[in-house]
């Protein structure tokens, strides 16, 4: 709670500015501002935290959205740490619903950065090789942060649903559980897990997306134990030869009643001839 104060969690928009589906989440308003629950902040959080470690401990994916100067660094960063995908900076209309496109220029995107690698660029004119520089740092710019996804995310998490709109109405019709800041002027019902926040200052949005990063990191943690636990135990000895199987111990009675071996010249007198063999079925008969 003392985080969430420190970093103005609770300060919302203009009295004038609200949306009136938040009045639950509004403790009170002072001096024409909206003035958060942070009870209920706390609440919707730990909702999120836990669905969030969820789907991190299933091996999913969640795709962090926030193109605002506010939330730009803050989403990359937190993103990158705890291994999800990002869009910080201009949402591509389709980027979800007609995600076999988008996935055909992040291949453009590869393909420009494999032909540079091998220098393939030395061999072209200087302007094919501009105009070619200037594809690939527009690409990465705006898809740098989801060229590794290769499905749709499980989830999205969103700071500021009225900017992000078009991701909300595609998140949406695609059935993707929408995480999101929801302050005073937004409205809950198009989100599955509303966080009840400023998503305006910066010191609250970065608070919030590490507290979201963290939850996927500890999934991710969940996820490696198990897959640890269930991989074959080893049954070499540390320096990668089979381990040695105890033999048991024999005791002198045990060894009493082992009859004495035959000496060599009574065992072979012992072993039948061909003609012992064929006079004892000759008997038999």
């Amino acid at each position: 709670m003392k985080q969430l104060l420190e970093a103005g969690v609770h300060f919302g928009h203009q009295t004038r500015r609200w949306n009136p589906k938040m009045q639950p989440f509004i403790f009170m308003d002072r001096n024409g501002i909206h003035i958060i629950d942070l009870q209920q902040t706390v609440t919707r959080l730990n909702e999120a935290y836990k669905f969030v470690e969820q789907l991190a401990a299933n091996g999913e994916t969640i795709l962090f959205v926030g193109t605002k100067k506010q939330a730009q660094e803050a989403v990359a960063e937190e993103a990158k740490r705890c291994g999800m995908y990002y869009v910080n900076q201009r949402w591509l209309g389709g980027m979800l619903t007609n995600f076999q496109t988008i996935q055909s220029r992040i291949r453009y995107l590869r393909d420009l950065e494999a032909r540079k690698e091998r220098g393939d660029f030395e061999r072209l004119p200087k302007k094919e090789v501009q105009r070619l520089q200037d594809d690939m740092t527009r690409l990465e710019r705006i898809l740098g942060g989801i060229k590794d996804m290769r499905r749709l995310p499980s989830a999205l998490f969103i700071i500021d649903t009225r900017k992000e709109r078009t991701a909300v109405l595609e998140a949406r019709r695609l059935e993707i559980p929408i995480i999101a800041l929801a302050d005073t002027n937004c409205d809950p019902d198009e989100m599955d897990y509303p966080i009840l926040a400023n998503d305006d200052a910066i010191r609250a949005v970065r608070l919030l997306c590490a507290k979201i990063a963290d939850a996927a990191v500890e999934g991710r943690r969940e996820l490696e134990a198990r897959q640890k636990d269930s991989e074959p135990k080893d049954i070499e000895g540390e320096a990668g030869e089979p381990s040695e199987t105890p033999v048991p111990e024999v005791s002198e009675a045990e060894l009493a009643a082992v009859p004495p071996a035959l000496p060599a010249e009574e065992a072979e007198s012992a072993t039948p001839t061909p003609a012992d063999s064929e006079l004892v079925a000759e008997e038999a008969l």
